[in-house]
């Protein structure tokens, strides 16, 4: 609605009910008197804060025992993965912050919440895995020069432990992997933890059945290369959702002819998808339709369909009626 040189943008809410009006200047002039602001917001993040607690609690006491163990028992493969679940402790610590973090509500300050904080810990959790596997690597580089005997029997025990702790941890995030990259860290690191055990009680199969020391610092290295394989998928996704970029599981071009296909829409331009958390994703466009404002169902409609067919939650769209409008914005290259 055009009213005394600014605008008036209705929040809508996901049922498309208005919460609230708040009139803004248009530092575009009035040729960009009207803009539309929808939100079809996704399902709210799941509540994972059990699953963090039993997940650190289990862990917590887990490096405890087998550092323990690992020292008597001599064996870099058991110190290694005690600090690598160390650093998953602490990486389930930080991802749960995270996660309390983004139920925080907008203040003045943080517009959108605290949601990115999700993003900032998986992050945290890739980059900080990656400099203590590079701790590993070194450590069973030197004792695969240097092989030491260990005690393979308790090397075994308390790996199999491990097994069930880890196996446990990660089914408790396994619900939420797909949805939530915060929790598709946990979950890898988790399960990643499970199978490196696995690889901990070969070894010291392999150690008691044959003697060949040199498997255990072997093991080590195998763990640092799981970990980076696992962990190299999210640093990747991470990276790309801080510098807000789009979303792998969203096809730009796709949206921008959905946008052109719209009734009325004769251009589309400042097209800009990015992620608000690791839950949700934001979308801003220009749309050019040149008979004029189509309305708040047309808003209401194209921002439903934005989060049916894309999963994109919060939409605002920026209405201009004439393609020789002057919008800095136009050119393709242009922020």
């Amino acid at each position: 609605m055009i009213g005394g040189g600014g605008v008036t943008i209705h929040r809508l809410m996901a049922g498309g009910l208005p919460m609230e009006n708040e009139d803004r200047d248009d530092h575009h002039g009035q040729a960009h008197a009207h803009h539309g602001h929808g939100h079809a917001h996704a399902h709210a993040p799941a509540d994972y804060g059990r699953a963090f607690a039993i997940g650190i609690g289990l862990n917590t006491v887990f490096v405890v025992v087998e550092l323990v163990y690992g020292v008597l028992g001599n064996s870099v493969a058991l110190i290694a993965d005690a600090g690598h679940n160390m650093s998953d402790v602490l990486g389930l610590a930080v991802a749960w912050i995270a996660s309390a973090l983004t139920k925080r509500p907008p203040s003045r300050r943080y517009t959108y919440g605290l949601g990115g904080s999700s993003i900032l810990a998986a992050l945290f959790n890739a980059m900080f895995l990656l400099v203590a596997v590079g701790a590993i690597a070194w450590e069973a580089v030197l004792r695969l020069f240097n092989p030491e005997p260990i005690a393979a029997g308790t090397v075994m025990i308390v790996a199999a432990i491990g097994i069930a702790i880890n196996a446990l941890t990660a089914w408790l995030f396994a619900a939420g992997r797909k949805s939530d990259l915060n929790i598709r860290g946990a979950f890898i690191h988790m399960a990643a933890d499970a199978a490196v055990s696995a690889g901990v009680v070969l070894a010291g199969l392999i150690v008691l059945q044959t003697g060949a020391l040199w498997v255990d610092p072997a093991t080590s290295l195998a763990i640092v290369g799981v970990i980076v394989w696992s962990t190299w998928g999210l640093l990747r996704a991470a990276l790309a959702m801080s510098l807000a970029g789009v979303p792998r599981s969203i096809d730009a071009g796709a949206v921008q002819r959905y946008l052109e296909s719209c009734s009325g829409v004769s251009a589309v331009h400042d097209l800009h998808i990015w992620s608000m958390s690791t839950t949700e994703t934001a979308l801003t466009a220009h749309l050019v339709l040149p008979a004029g404002h189509p309305g708040d169902q047309f808003l209401m409609t194209t921002a439903s369909a934005l989060h049916d067919r894309f999963g994109i939650g919060h939409s605002t769209l920026q209405i201009e009626v004439s393609a020789e409008t002057a919008c800095r914005q136009a050119p393709d290259h242009v922020v």
